[in-house]
């Protein structure tokens, strides 16, 4: 009964090396038991847990063996007990019989076998007996559940098995004394037995008629599957995000990173080792989203397109300074020997769960993928949920981003033509640099595309390259992900240098297509505004030539008409009712504007949820920098930007002369007060704060002249406020609506006392410049 419980376990199983396992344990711990059945009892659990340890030894050496596992015995049983619960929940289906996954069933069917022979051979109770070996069996269909069929023949045979126990004999039967006792007490004891029997038997056909129907209805349901409780192995943030890495590879281009040797079967040329695959986007990050779940030497098959050729590449990896989980591997793996890994078939991707050190070696066979580039032209890419996390773009696509797209698309209707535009685009127009910042945020990529190259736009490294034209892609509708990877030419160093990343896009029939967007090394790039020009926000006024005055010859002098009188309206009374409707025309504007201006402070401050008034606090600050000519860039973030604007007013000399204060740029950033500052500003040369920071503390700004000081808020509040901003952004369920009226007070408090720093004309000025109306932001 046992070894059926490990023929149902096995069904998971790569091979029936687990099956052999547990039926060895289920012999051994029965004989150990019914060799020592002479012996005392509490002798017996002993010396059978010291069987079970010398077995579980051997059968722990067979499955390293087999698997190919490095180390000695010791680690590897160490390994096994400390991991092998969670190991076998998140294996990978097959389940190759490794150390960690066999421990587990081992220890179980020897425990099953040792309590079910102690009961049913020491004290003689064969039913009770079976309830070890029967919590085994249903245990194992448990861990099985919807990975394989229905195990019918096991389930048949551990019944008969059952049955067959009970039918035969365990012993001499008791002789029969009934013919012993009087006529009277052998009648009454055959009446008991025979009421007794027929209650049990009641009992039985009662519970068999309750709990059929609610075990049939169960036939169809689809089993839990108990691997949902178990969380697989996750990555950290650098494997989560190798996009990010790029720079820092190729600031340091000689570092070697690993070393591949062995032939390439079928390769022929540059092979590229996938190290991650990266499809979710939200407009900041790019990260792989990838389940990973431990996989044996054997990796299930993935379907490959049909219209693509296969070349096998088998390749000997050493790693030398590359770090993290992420193993890299030519696309897609089919065979992994040396290393434990775990594995995600929607990527292809692999993971080493211990982590990457130097010195570790492993083998990868993977089948290479060649797409059928004649067929690319007519090629249609999928749509639909299926894809659906390949083409999302996030909120927030900059308007030039969307601008470019429409274009690219206008011109190129099908969807390979789309891809090779935005490809070519993107390798006529921008310059690869080794010393350009990551990140590939909605702001990077916007500076990438569209910055001046004399302040570092329009040029990046692979990261920019890729990220743009993924983005670009699905602006266009076109399925898109980024993948990072070395170039190799087969065998030989892997160095930093040769780290870079590509884009891909999904085509039906044919699979995931690579495209180049960087630009050929001999090629000096265009200028972007030869071929786009982004729209402005506020479009210039247009230019009108002048006429040009021909000169002509003075007409002859002729007699003056003699006047008339003017019958009309006198000239003054048009001049004094014209300049009277204009002076009312622009008081109706100015009015207009002021109750516009009010009307959009309301709507920010009060209407709406609390998140939706704290972004519209928020608002109501970067809208009064601009009016006090101290614009922010869009790609600070918001506790930079709180940091300038309150050295706008708590720092601002008090001259009331107007001057300005320098505007927030990348050069003036290493003047903000950094870390242990703490919350009462700046210090100066000689170790002393400045004054004004702390609560209530009266500082004369302009205007103020002698007649009183002006109360500049705490120091920290528009810090509190940038605060809040980023918790709605990040965590929008934890603001509620004390804090979004906090925000709204921070917000009045600041434009007011900004307003008061800013001279004469600009306070006059302030309420009725239409600016806010219509900023976009």
């Amino acid at each position: 009964m046992i070894g059926l419980a490990g023929v149902v376990l096995g069904r998971v199983y790569a091979g029936d090396l687990l099956t052999r396992l547990v039926l060895g344990a289920a012999v051994g711990s029965v004989l150990v038991s019914v060799a020592a059945r002479r012996l005392r009892s509490w002798l017996v659990a002993p010396l059978s847990v010291l069987a079970l340890a010398g077995y579980a030894a051997v059968a722990l050496r067979v499955a390293a063996q087999r698997a190919e596992l490095p180390g000695g015995l010791g680690r590897i049983v160490v390994d096994a007990a400390g991991n092998g619960v969670a190991r076998l929940l998140t294996a990978m289906i097959p389940v190759e019989p490794t150390p960690d996954t066999v421990l587990v069933p081992l220890v179980a069917a020897w425990l099953a076998g040792l309590a079910g022979a102690e009961v049913a051979v020491r004290a003689g109770r064969v039913l009770l007996g079976y309830l070890p070996p029967t919590l085994l069996y249903a245990g194992a269909v448990y861990v099985v559940g919807p990975n394989a069929g229905p195990a019918l023949w096991p389930t048949l045979a551990f019944a008969g098995l059952a049955a067959l126990g009970l039918a035969v004999p365990g012993g001499t039967a008791p002789p029969e004394t009934d013919g012993e006792l009087p006529a009277g007490t052998r009648a009454a004891l055959r009446t008991t037995r025979t009421v007794t029997t027929a209650a049990g038997l009641a009992v039985v056909v009662g519970l068999v008629a309750l709990l059929a129907p609610v075990v049939a209805g169960q036939v169809d349901d689809r089993p839990v599957d108990p691997r949902r409780y178990v969380e697989p192995p996750r990555v950290e943030t650098l494997d989560e995000n190798p996009l990010i890495r790029i720079s820092g590879w190729a600031l340091h281009p000689e570092r070697k990173l690993l070393e591949v040797s062995g032939p390439a079967s079928g390769a022929g040329g540059e092979v590229r080792l996938r190290l991650a695959v990266l499809s979710d986007y939200d407009g900041v990050t790019w990260r792989v989203g990838a389940t990973y779940r431990n996989a044996g030497r054997v990796l299930p098959a993935v379907e490959p397109a049909a219209g693509s050729r296969l070349d096998t590449v088998r390749q000997e990896i050493t790693v030398a300074d590359l770090s993290g989980r992420l193993l890299p591997a030519v696309a897609t793996p089919r065979e992994v020997g040396g290393a434990r890994v775990a594995y995600d078939p929607s990527t292809g991707t692999l993971i080493h769960p211990e982590g990457l050190t130097p010195g570790l070696r492993y083998t990868v066979t993977s089948v290479r993928e060649r797409p059928e580039f004649n067929l690319l032209a007519t090629a249609d890419v999928p749509a639909g949920g299926a894809v659906a996390r390949v083409l999302r773009v996030a909120d927030g696509a900059p308007d030039p981003m969307r601008r470019l797209a429409n274009q690219l698309a206008e011109e190129n209707g099908a969807p390979y033509a789309r891809a090779a535009a935005i490809e070519q685009f993107l390798a006529e127009h921008y310059r690869v640099v080794a010393d350009a910042p990551s990140g590939h945020a909605y702001p990077n990529l916007n500076f990438f595309l569209f910055g001046p190259r004399n302040a570092g736009g329009q040029r990046g490294t692979s990261e920019q390259f890729a990220a743009a034209f993924a983005v670009l892609g699905r602006l266009t509708g076109l399925p898109t992900r980024v993948v990072v990877g070395f170039r190799t030419p087969g065998s030989g160093p892997v160095r930093a240098a040769d780290a870079f990343a590509w884009p891909e896009v999904l085509f039906d029939g044919l699979g995931w297509v690579p495209f180049d967007p960087l630009p050929r090394p001999d090629d000096d790039p265009r200028p972007v505004e030869e071929d786009f020009r982004p729209t402005p926000e506020d479009p210039p006024p247009s230019e009108v030539p002048e006429p040009t005055v021909e000169p002509t010859v003075t007409p002859p002098a002729v007699a003056a008409s003699p006047r008339r009188e003017s019958t009309g309206t006198p000239v003054g009374l048009l001049v004094g009712g014209g300049s009277g409707a204009l002076l009312l025309l622009v008081a109706a504007v100015l009015a207009a504007l002021v109750a516009a201006r009010r009307a959009l402070t309301r709507r920010r401050l009060d209407r709406g949820d609390p998140a939706h008034r704290i972004a519209g606090a928020w608002r109501e600050v970067t809208d009064a920098l601009r009016l006090a000519g101290q614009p922010v860039g869009g790609d600070l973030a918001a506790t930079e930007v709180a940091a300038h604007a309150r050295r706008l007013v708590v720092d601002r000399p008090p001259t009331g002369d107007g001057a300005a204060t320098p505007a927030l740029t990348p050069e003036t950033r290493t003047a903000r007060p950094g870390p242990g500052t703490g919350a009462t500003g700046p210090r100066s040369e000689t170790g002393a704060t400045s004054p004004g920071l702390e609560t209530g503390t009266a500082h004369l700004g302009p205007g103020t002249g002698a007649t009183g000081p002006t109360v500049v808020p705490t120091a920290s509040s528009v810090e509190e406020l940038a605060a809040l901003v980023n918790q709605v952004t990040f965590a929008p369920d934890g603001t509620d609506d004390g804090a979004a009226t906090r925000a709204g007070r921070i917000a009045t408090d600041y434009v007011r006392e900004l307003r008061a720093a800013q001279p004469r004309w600009r306070r006059l000025l302030w309420s009725v410049h239409p600016g806010p109306l219509r900023w976009r932001r």
